[in-house]
């Protein structure tokens, strides 16, 4: 076996690949909060169904997307392997538990993991599968005056199965027809139950993040006594409070639109 392999199969080789696959879903988390954002905007979803639509016929954006995927993947599983040997190595609790300086959060990743995995799961098959197979998924149809700015949104039905959007001119007004994720987003967050993991699932997000994001720099060896403090506050505040706040207020303001009879 190469030494490179070797490393791989170690327990710090694990733990550089988790701290790798960290950093990098948090890059992609700063970049969906702030496309996810557009949901509050009043414009009939135009904004996040562009938006929608630009994600998945971008081609680098797909590439991206990919890796993205197995990171997630990659992250689950050597976390779940971490976490089991970890238990094997200390099959016996102790009677009497001694003090620890470890956060509750640090203590309990595996559990969060496993919370945080159990919701990717769910929402990906909730948005992202029936984007891409859901046939019966609408299209909506976008008329924006460019002298104006004005747009009009009316329901789009396609002439053949195979359509996926469209943009064109037509005598100074552009045309946009794109399939209604905003719609799914509408009817999911109008759903009790479902605001309701979504917003526990975001508490195992910011807890998770702010052990796990300040983790993965220490076992890089990227520490260094200017810089970590800087490390622990965009840890604490972006990537433990305010992003998970932002994703968590989308449902919520959502569910408080359907109970106001807004969709």
């Amino acid at each position: 076996m190469s030494e490179f392999k070797q490393t791989l199969n170690s327990s710090l080789g694990k733990k550089l690949i988790m701290a790798l696959t960290g950093l990098f879903l948090c890059t992609f988390l700063i970049v969906h909060v702030g496309g996810n954002l557009l949901l509050f905007k009043h414009d009939d979803g135009f904004s996040f169904n562009v938006y929608a639509n630009f994600l998945t016929h971008f081609p680098p954006i797909e590439v991206i997307a990919y890796l993205l995927y197995l990171s997630i993947l990659v992250h689950a599983l050597y976390g779940l392997i971490l976490t089991v040997k970890n238990r094997k190595a200390r099959p016996v609790r102790y009677a009497v538990a001694a003090k620890s300086d470890a956060s509750w959060s640090s203590k309990n990743m595996g559990l969060l993991g496993s919370v945080l995995f159990l919701f990717i799961v769910i929402h990906m098959g909730d948005f992202w599968f029936r984007y891409h197979n859901d046939k019966t998924m609408g299209f909506k149809e976008y008329r924006t005056d460019l002298a104006t700015g004005e747009t009009k949104v009316s329901d789009y039905t396609p002439a053949n199965a195979e359509f996926s959007h469209s943009v064109s001119t037509e005598n100074n007004v552009e045309v946009v027809r794109v399939k209604d994720l905003h719609a799914r987003v509408t009817t999911s967050f109008s759903n009790l139950i479902y605001v309701i993991f979504y917003v526990i699932a975001m508490g195992a997000v910011a807890f998770h993040l702010l052990h796990g994001f300040q983790s993965a720099f220490r076992t890089l060896g990227w520490v260094h006594r200017k810089y970590t403090p800087v490390v622990y506050f965009i840890g604490t505040w972006l990537f433990a409070v305010i992003i998970p706040l932002l994703f968590a207020a989308m449902p919520v303001y959502y569910y408080y639109l359907s109970t106001q009879g807004a969709h």
